[in-house]
């Protein structure tokens, strides 16, 4: 079974979907699928380090992982993460403040390289 790959676009600047998005990520991984997450504006704001939510302690005490350990476990899974250069402007932060494995570009280049991927927005 071939599996096609994911395209997940976070649009806003919530843990919660951001959250969500990383773990569909991981499932497309676990299944043997590519994804990729594209974090527009705000959203490139989810991963200046160090990542933490408000939340965390909750998901935490339930043994499950906390935000910045679901990124950890995707970039390592090989799902790429790529922050919107014009996000960057818009939350007044540079490259070196965010983990130096995800990307920078722009929606053009999303689109053109998504190929037959699903397109999802989160």
């Amino acid at each position: 079974m071939s599996v096609r790959g994911l395209t997940i676009i976070v649009a806003e600047a919530s843990t919660a979907r951001f959250r969500s998005a990383l773990t569909l990520a991981l499932a497309q991984a676990a299944l043997g699928g590519a994804a990729r997450l594209f974090l527009d504006g705000r959203a490139v704001a989810l991963t200046r380090l160090p990542i933490e939510a408000l939340d965390d302690h909750a998901y935490a005490a339930a043994g499950l992982p906390r935000l910045g350990q679901l990124l950890d476990e995707a970039l390592e899974a090989g799902i790429g993460i790529i922050l919107c250069q014009s996000g960057l402007l818009l939350t007044g932060s540079e490259p070196a403040d965010h983990d130096p494995r995800c990307d920078f570009g722009g929606l053009i280049g999303v689109l053109a390289a998504a190929g037959e991927d699903r397109l999802l927005m989160a």
